[in-house]
């Protein structure tokens, strides 16, 4: 009788730390904001791509919880991924500094514009880079269930003619602008 009740409490032991860790890093979806997410818009030049962006409109995600001055950089590897790290600032764009570093691998290599990311182990997620300026000023990133939303410019305050363009944008690619957090910097 005691081996069992052993052996339960030993799986127990190691299985709460991996449970915990998959809670607290493993994503968990927001409500739909788009029900037919199109297919990216146009070829992305990865080496034009890599550089800081900022963000300023997102879907919020658990991931992204109360974060503000939330950055994304983005350097190519040797191997043809991409090194990303993304900040934040909880609470306040003075807030404390939260930082997370991740991969990302191209999954359509005919356009560039579909990429699986990964912060934590071998749990990848669907990049999709829908939309974006000629000269990489700005991009419009989801994936295909419509949960998550990226809005991602060069600068960190840009003005309001280029958002207004990128919220026109965002509602013309069918997403529901009433769930948009607006990131302060």
């Amino acid at each position: 009788m005691k081996k069992p009740v052993l052996a339960a409490g030993a799986v127990a032991a190691v299985a709460a730390p991996f449970a915990y860790l998959l809670w607290k890093y493993y994503p968990r979806p927001g409500p739909v904001g788009n029900y037919s997410v199109p297919e990216p818009a146009k070829a992305v030049d990865l080496r034009r791509y890599m550089g800081r962006w900022y963000e300023q409109y997102r879907y919020d995600a658990s991931f992204e919880e109360g974060l503000e001055a939330v950055t994304a950089d983005y350097s190519l590897n040797r191997d043809g991924t991409v090194r990303v790290v993304n900040r934040g600032r909880k609470g306040a764009p003075d807030g404390k500094l939260r930082k997370s570093v991740g991969k990302a691998k191209v999954e359509d290599k005919a356009t560039n514009a579909k990429l699986k990311v990964s912060f934590f182990g071998p749990f990848f997620g669907n990049y999709w880079v829908l939309d974006h300026c000629d000269d990489y000023q700005w991009s419009i990133v989801g994936e295909p269930s419509g949960r998550y939303l990226w809005v991602l410019t060069r600068d960190a305050k840009p003005g309001a003619e280029m958002l207004n363009d990128l919220e026109a944008r965002v509602r013309a690619l069918g997403y529901n602008w009433a769930l948009i957090h607006f990131t302060q910097h």
